[in-house]
């Protein structure tokens, strides 16, 4: 048989389920690793790992940190190779009503945005707050640069500038539920974000997922994200879709 090809699936664990910052635990923490490989006349490489944590450093304040790494290669050519680290502080989250600060820092080699950084603080509203289901939205203003690898974008108008910052505003809406007798379980985070000086420049992302309790500490998973980042280099989509099957590890 000339045409040979195999598949190695690495660790599937996808342990990105939300952690309720609300939550009274002092401590919580998720780790993931997933992996993909495709040999013979096309190779093909993926790799992902995802850290979820969250602790209590004075008696009213969380710290909250979501890390991620992508690598992506096809043919042993590199297509991929991201860095995303999210971090919240929150003062008094067990209360209605409570502010954030927060500071983000990405790279996405596909895009190539060699860096992004995000900093800037809000309030969370929570809209409800049960044992098995809450719902939170939460309004925030950040400070942004990118700097990009290149300076020809979609739109004219920002063709020679390598860098683009701008003052943001987002708009989140964040969920969770336990349904049909906790055999499913809903997960959602949406969130909208518009320049607040150029009208032409916001992105927005939809993260979904289902998941299955299968033991006590572990689900099957199903995660759908849809993005779309207005501003892109030329010649780029702006549009990125995501479809995963796995598994949910829990330490709580």
């Amino acid at each position: 048989m000339r045409k040979l090809f195999y598949y190695f699936l690495l660790l599937p664990f996808f342990l990105s389920a939300q952690i309720n910052e609300s939550d009274t635990l002092q401590l919580k923490a998720n780790l993931s690793l997933t992996g993909f490989y495709q040999g013979g006349n096309v190779e093909t490489l993926i790799f992902r790992a995802k850290s979820d944590f969250s602790f209590r450093p004075l008696k009213k304040w969380v710290f909250k940190t979501q890390n991620s790494y992508v690598y992506q290669e096809f043919g042993k050519k590199k297509a991929d190779e991201d860095i995303l680290s999210l971090n919240f502080l929150y003062l008094n989250p067990e209360r209605k009503i409570y502010p954030l600060l927060l500071g983000f820092v990405s790279t996405n080699f596909r895009r190539e945005i060699d860096l992004r950084y995000l900093i800037g603080a809000g309030v969370t509203y929570q809209l409800l707050n049960k044992k098995n289901h809450w719902l939170k939205i939460a309004v925030s203003s950040e400070y942004e640069q990118t700097d990009f690898g290149k300076s020809d974008f979609n739109i004219s108008e920002y063709d020679g500038s390598e860098s683009i910052d701008t003052f943001r505003g987002t708009v989140w809406l964040n969920g969770r539920y336990l349904v049909f007798k906790k055999k499913v379980i809903v997960n959602h985070e949406f969130y909208f974000q518009p320049s607040l000086e150029q009208s032409n420049n916001f992105r927005w992302q939809a993260d979904v997922s289902l998941e299955f309790p299968l033991w006590e500490f572990l689900n099957f998973k199903i995660n759908y994200i849809h993005s779309f980042e207005n501003i892109v280099i030329e010649n780029q989509k702006q549009e990125d879709n995501f479809l995963t099957f796995g598994f949910t590890l829990k330490t709580y």
